[in-house]
């Protein structure tokens, strides 16, 4: 794959656990140099640590499987090379644009978690600027009606957030003003006054908050609880090779399980949390592992089951906002079968 794909930069990123073969409850080819190459589009998010994992701890390497990673600026960006086969496997929030390349006959499938937003680890906040706190402007959020709210683009899993905020406080999306800037900007313009409210994800949510510009009035799990923001995707080229799929999740769920046995109280704090760290600090542009250890980290389905009604309703914002141009629906781009059987192989996930 050619840098042309990777609008910030390309990583290789080939596994070395070879201690960890022998403990392998699924061996690789008895050929050790017949790894299969899997090019994966990656936002170099943190949500991203489940693949990250898989990779260290040699997980991918145990089931014949080296990695190459680009990296993008969002999952938007990875829908033509994916539907090119020039990416196999991408991570990101689903979009409208997604359903709109399948509607074009672009083949993707949504095939696991990512990301959730799991009880206790919101994610996603609904932040209000704190003068509106102090000056009384703000006190429930019933108030955001008439606010200038923060957003990250149309389209995203960041508009279902929203729309549950919204609905909760029994408001329309059309009651507010929306702002589209990447999230370390919505930090930005609360110092300069600019935003009275936003829909933010970590770290820019607790930075905002730590720096004193911003209050948290709600988060993702308690508006949206176990809202599906992140999917894993493969192009039809790997969906089609069925036999390396179920290889690449069992992988994936390994380091999926891993991270979770990573959370406790809403932060990165259980037995294994400091080893998650230190991967996260490695292979993410975040290099203060004091961030990880005090962000709510994202939520993750150990068993990779994706939350299909809190898709259908982020299709239904996208649709009722006009971005949805074809007749794609969520039904069609979504195939559980590949994480169904890796589950079958592995078993369900039992927490130690």
């Amino acid at each position: 794959m050619t840098d042309q794909f990777s609008p910030i930069s390309r990583r290789d990123v080939l596994s070395l656990g070879g201690a960890a073969l022998a403990a392998s409850a699924f061996p690789m080819p008895a050929i050790a140099q017949s790894l299969t190459e899997l090019n994966i589009g990656s936002a170099n998010s943190s949500s991203d640590v489940s693949i990250f994992l898989a990779d260290k701890k040699g997980w991918f390497r145990q089931e014949g499987i080296a990695i190459k990673t680009a990296t993008f600026n969002s999952a938007a960006n990875m829908v033509a090379p994916l539907g090119a086969g020039q990416l196999d496997i991408g991570g990101g929030s689903v979009s409208a644009g997604l359903y709109n390349a399948v509607s074009r006959g672009i083949k993707l499938r949504i095939v696991a978690d990512k990301a959730s937003s799991q009880p206790g680890y919101g994610v996603n906040k609904c932040l209000i600027a704190k003068r509106h706190v102090d000056s009384g402007r703000y006190k429930e959020l019933k108030d955001l009606k008439g606010m200038k709210v923060g957003m990250n683009g149309p389209g995203n899993s960041s508009w279902g957030s929203m729309w549950g905020a919204l609905k909760l406080a029994g408001l329309k999306l059309s009651d507010v003003e929306t702002v589209d800037m990447s999230y370390p900007d919505h930090v930005l313009a609360f110092q300069n006054n600019s935003l009275d409210a936003s829909f933010t994800t970590e770290p820019s949510g607790t930075l905002a908050i730590m720096k004193g510009l911003a209050v948290e009035a709600t988060s993702d799990d308690k508006t949206r609880p176990y809202h599906s923001i992140a999917q894993i995707l493969f192009s039809e080229k790997m969906a089609s090779n069925r036999e390396l799929a179920v290889r690449f999740m069992r992988a994936y769920l390994r380091g999926a399980r891993h991270y979770h046995g990573a959370l406790k109280d809403g932060r990165l704090a259980g037995d294994n949390a400091e080893e998650i760290i230190q991967v996260l600090t490695e292979y993410t542009p975040i290099k203060d592992a004091q961030v990880y250890r005090t962000i709510v980290p994202n939520g993750i389905d150990p068993d990779g089951k994706v939350n299909i009604p809190t898709l259908k309703e982020d299709y239904d914002v996208y649709k009722m906002q006009g971005w949805i141009e074809g007749a794609a629906t969520v039904e069609d781009v979504l195939d559980m079968s590949f994480v169904e059987a890796a589950v079958k192989d592995l078993g369900p996930y039992k927490r130690g």
